[in-house]
């Protein structure tokens, strides 16, 4: 809800700036022209109001330049995404490239914008030299992410749409900007990252996975005649589970368990498919042995009820001493 607030309060606030670009663009002369300019005329006495009102032009200009670096960085972003998002090498290219038009554009604007209030943007460009010592000292943490970040687009250790373990968090990655890198878990939740803190990563995106299903027999069914099931319907498993790319392979016994024989059935499959592919195998492999009627042992509790022994024990303890007594009398 807070999202969808903030989105019409942001297109409100476009398009007001829009409109009043539009209209400084279309009436330019009659109010940033010196000579001409309607804002030169004096509308009040008073000082501070008449400064204020002076500056209703410097205000517009700056609402202009705000609004055409908007426009010109969408149009940019838009040009990026279009022309290198073909590849998962150019969507990474294509973010980190994104990442650094947002930032060229925001320091250029702030720049024309003190420029328009009369700040002297040639003297804090000439002092850049010592500010980024000082910024460089301050900012160490901030040069390492840039570097690391321009490394791993350079060296393609990972792409955007890769599916990676960073930190024991495994998820695709979304989004490689200059400082960080987001990635996008299967329950959508989003970590930041960054970049300088990426010591190790796991890629599991280059290569295809192995997906595992393991399925336990009794110990008293023919493990020949399992197998030969098995085997003979390895094909009709792949056709009913599209996303396996080869297999499935039967392995083998894999383990002897307290109560069952384990056999290992695996498939190669994309990343992204692996959970699904593992689930589909244990049910074609349950149809499959119910099909055939074999067995599949599952957890049994056996509960012994004592028998009332004891009170036949001294019901016949009490019959031999009775005859006893009879006897001795």
């Amino acid at each position: 809800m807070k999202q969808k607030k903030h989105s019409i309060v942001s297109t409100i606030i476009f398009f007001l700036f829009l409109g009043i670009t539009i209209v400084a663009i279309i009436f330019s002369k009659q109010i940033f022209d010196e000579a001409e300019s309607i804002f030169n005329k004096s509308i009040s006495d008073n000082t501070h109001i008449q400064s204020l009102y002076m500056k209703i032009p410097t205000i517009i200009r700056s609402i202009e330049i705000v609004t055409l670096a908007f426009i010109v960085s969408l149009v940019c972003r838009w040009g990026v995404k279009k022309s290198l998002t073909k590849t998962k090498r150019g969507k990474t290219i294509a973010t980190l490239l994104n990442s650094l038009i947002k930032w060229i554009i925001a320091i250029a604007t702030i720049l024309l914008v003190l420029g328009a209030f009369g700040v002297q943007t040639g003297t804090l460009l000439a002092s850049a030299g010592i500010l980024s010592l000082v910024i460089g000292l301050g900012a160490q943490s901030l040069i390492a992410d840039i570097i690391a970040g321009l490394f791993i687009v350079i060296e393609g250790e990972y792409q955007v749409g890769d599916i990676v373990i960073i930190d024991d968090w495994r998820g695709t990655v979304l989004e490689i900007g200059i400082r960080t890198t987001k990635i996008i878990d299967a329950g959508g939740n989003i970590k930041i990252i960054n970049n300088s803190e990426i010591k190790s990563v796991i890629n599991q995106t280059k290569e295809l996975s192995l997906a595992k299903a393991t399925i336990g027999i009794e110990y008293g069914e023919s493990l020949p005649k399992v197998e030969e099931v098995i085997l003979k319907n390895l094909n009709q498993i792949h056709d009913h589970i599209p996303a396996i790319v080869e297999g499935p392979f039967y392995k083998g016994v894999t383990a002897l368990g307290q109560s069952s024989v384990d056999l290992l059935v695996t498939a190669k499959c994309k990343e992204e498919d692996i959970y699904q592919v593992q689930r589909d195998l244990n049910k074609e492999l349950k149809l499959l042995f119910d099909e055939n009627h074999i067995n599949i042992p599952f957890p049994q509790i056996v509960l012994n009820q004592p028998t009332v022994i004891e009170n036949k024990k001294t019901t016949n303890t009490k019959n031999i001493q009775t005859n006893i007594k009879q006897n001795v009398k």
